[in-house]
């Protein structure tokens, strides 16, 4: 039944205890956790998060990144766009990085990071 299974994907992203709140009414953490629900009530074969872990304080930000490792972990192929480092480096096995449209970087997280035309396209010459 479309409830049953509606309750277990609110269960499965931390929010089963909240399951009778409106969505205006949840954290900004908790409306993230709903969007995913919402993603994975369709279940997916891939999960495209889009910036998904943004404006996240750092206690939301751990929360976030410990659902999306449990998601990988069940074995659901995600692509992330992300500019949250701490979010790549724990939850990527490879790394793409693109700047103005092409591919500078990619392979793993810690090389392209470390990667000279990665910190100079997005610190700037003089940190490169």
């Amino acid at each position: 039944m479309a409830e049953d299974h509606a309750r277990a994907l609110l269960t499965r992203v931390g929010l089963g205890d909240k399951r009778d709140t409106p969505a205006a009414q949840l954290t900004y953490i908790d409306q993230k956790r709903l969007e995913l629900a919402r993603a994975l009530a369709l279940s997916p074969g891939v999960l495209l998060l889009d910036e998904w872990l943004a404006g996240l304080n750092p206690s939301e930000l751990q929360v976030g990144i410990a659902l999306v490792k449990m998601l990988r972990e069940e074995g659901l192929t995600i692509i992330i766009v992300e500019h949250v480092m701490d979010a790549i480096r724990s939850l990527c096995d490879r790394c793409v990085v693109m700047n103005a449209g092409r591919i500078i970087a990619e392979g793993p997280p810690a090389a392209v990071l470390a990667d000279r035309e990665v910190i100079r396209a997005y610190l700037g010459e003089p940190d490169a």
